[in-house]
């Protein structure tokens, strides 16, 4: 089932989804023209996806993901799934997967059947990094976090091997499998993909993949202990999903050849990540790690305090939805990081 427009948010769905439709018509941008260039040499039906962390509200700088990623499936008569990326118990809440439902509703946007969780994935994760172990890929480190960064270098200098890096397939299968069963402490030992130290790339030098954490998860309990990173986990459920089209903000950039290099060496299917500029307004904290402290600290009454940039504030503070997918617009999609005047949006 395809992308639709939410139906609830409006007493005139049909009129509001001529005015999405026309919103993402204009003008181009460059995920545009890389998108038809693709149609015209295969046939695929456009997939998107939007994959929110549940750990708090989403604010103005989401919206720009939101519409381009619904936006398209709508033009192309695609499909956006929304994902969860939850694989940090640590800091995920229930009450913010409601929350994040409720702002892309009121947005304008409905994700239809297609809502779903990096944790759905738990298990074919923990396969495929077994699949790397097998293949002389990946290996256990018992070095300590503070070891890590220090063997991995700079920017000027490269990394050097961590002593466990030369480990068996079948020790360090037998060790991933204690990880599973609990039987160290967390930051004891980690799994760490097996690609190159010296690489110029610090994101290829043997990144973590699996990491202990004790924590009861807001949808699987404690069934788990050990957890995937980011980076291991949204190229595989991408793929999971068959997305064709993954739009990350350009901090991601230097991440591509390690989504590469995951999907290259497990042999399964290949979405593009593609990368465009973050939103980044004048006199504005985008920041859900500050914006949370604001919350903790009682600045603010919650997250929709009105004078707070995430769109339940700015819901209460009297924009309607329009307004913010008009402003996402007129902003644009580029591949150079700007600041946008926050008058902008009020006008």
């Amino acid at each position: 089932m395809g992308v639709i427009i939410n139906p609830y948010v409006s007493r005139h769905a049909s009129r509001k989804r001529r005015k999405i439709l026309s919103e993402v018509d204009s003008p181009s941008n460059f995920i545009q023209n890389k998108i038809d260039e693709d149609l015209k040499s295969e046939k695929v039906a456009v997939h998107t996806r939007f994959p929110p962390e549940p750990n708090g509200h989403l604010h103005i700088g989401h919206a720009k993901s939101i519409c381009l990623n619904f936006g398209l499936a709508v033009k192309y008569s695609g499909t956006c799934n929304l994902r969860f990326d939850d694989t940090n118990p640590s800091k995920e809440e229930t009450k913010y997967v409601k929350a994040i439902q409720e702002d892309v509703k009121w947005l304008g946007f409905d994700w239809g059947d297609n809502m779903f969780f990096a944790s759905d994935y738990f298990d074919q994760l923990f396969e495929f990094a077994v699949q790397l172990i097998q293949k002389g890929k990946a290996y256990v480190d018992d070095l300590s976090p503070e070891q890590i960064r220090e063997y991995r270098g700079t920017l000027s200098e490269p990394g050097k091997d961590s002593p466990c890096r030369n480990r068996t397939v079948e020790e360090n299968l037998k060790l991933f499998q204690k990880m599973k069963a609990g039987e160290f402490a967390e930051g004891e030992k980690v799994l760490r993909a097996k690609i190159d130290m010296g690489s110029g790339n610090l994101n290829m030098r043997d990144p973590i993949l699996y990491r202990i954490l004790k924590a009861t998860h807001h949808r699987v309990g404690d069934k788990w202990c050990v957890y995937p990173m980011y980076d291991f986990t949204h190229g595989q459920s991408d793929s999971i999903e068959k997305v064709t089209h993954s739009l990350c903000t350009l901090e991601f950039e230097d991440h591509r050849p390690l989504y590469q290099w995951f999907l290259d060496e497990l042999e399964i299917y290949h979405p593009q990540q593609i990368e465009f500029a973050r939103l980044n307004l004048n006199y504005t904290i985008l920041s859900k790690r500050k914006l949370l402290q604001l919350v903790e600290e009682g600045h603010v009454d919650d997250w929709d305090d009105p004078r707070m940039p995430t769109l339940s504030g700015m819901r209460r503070r009297g924009y309607p939805p329009e307004a913010i997918r008009e402003f996402c617009e007129r902003i644009g999609i580029s591949k150079s990081n700007s600041v946008v005047d926050f008058a902008l949006l009020e006008h």
